[in-house]
Order: structure tokens, then C-alpha cells, then sequence
């Protein structure tokens, strides 16, 4: 599961290829803005992604959770911000991927150090803009 949202994003991208060429020629829609809580949604998503590397590479029970989370976060906030959140999904998941091939103690105060600042980023953009 380590590659969950790299076909979807192909997909959107394919479907969006494909588009009907007078589809295409009409003027896209003016670009959404993006919400106050945007630069933490994207923090969150990189830890989201570190921590789906480092939880299956250190053999943790909720590992396979992290792959599904990023998606419920990439539907709940839609199409606009999908690829970007995906992006920064992928970056935190590649920057380790990159380095660590075993686990080992560093990994693992990683993992504790991304845990805390994953539930600091959500909680905070719940409370702030939670509604």
C-alpha cells in the first residue's frame, strides 16, 4: 500500500487528458482559494505520509491505517487541494523512504516525534476552524 495515491492522482490527472476537446476549450473556473488552515493541512500531510513509511517499515499494528486516513482527509476536503495534499502525502513518505531501508532506534523517535505533531496539527486546525 505504500504507492495508494499515486495511481489515484494518475487517474485524475488521465480523466483530465481526456476530456472532451470542447471541454477543454472552455475557461476554467477561477481557481479555489485556499483556506486559512492550508500551510497546516500540508504539514499534515507530510507527517501523514512520513508516517505511513516509518509505521510499516517498524512493523507497527495501525500501519495499513495511514494510507486510508490520507485519502478520507484528500475526499473530506475535495478535488481543489487533492493533488497538493497528496504531494505533500508523498514527500514525507519518500523523505524517509529514501533513508531508511530497517528499523532502527532513529526511526522510531522519529515515528514518536511525528505522532505528537500530527495530533497537534489536527487538533489545532479543528479547534481554530473546526466550525
Amino acid at each position: 500500500m505504500r504507492r495508494i495515491l499515486g495511481p489515484a492522482l494518475a487517474a485524475l490527472m488521465l480523466a483530465r487528458a481526456c476530456m472532451p476537446a470542447h471541454a477543454q476549450d472552455v475557461a476554467p473556473p477561477a481557481a479555489t482559494p485556499a483556506p486559512a488552515y492550508e500551510p497546516e493541512l500540508m504539514r499534515l500531510s507530510e507527517v501523514m505520509g512520513a508516517l505511513a513509511f516509518l509505521r510499516d517499515l517498524c512493523g507497527a499494528a495501525d500501519a495499513p491505517e495511514w494510507p486510508t486516513r490520507m485519502q478520507s482527509l484528500i475526499d473530506a476536503e475535495g478535488e481543489a487541494r487533492a493533488e497538493r495534499l497528496a504531494g505533500a502525502y508523498n514527500r514525507g513518505y519518500r523523505a524517509f523512504a529514501l533513508t531508511y531501508r530497517v528499523c532502527t532506534p532513529a526511526a522510531e523517535r522519529a515515528i514518536s516525534g511525528y505522532l505528537v505533531e500530527g495530533e497537534r496539527l489536527s487538533r489545532a486546525v479543528a479547534r481554530r476552524f473546526g466550525g
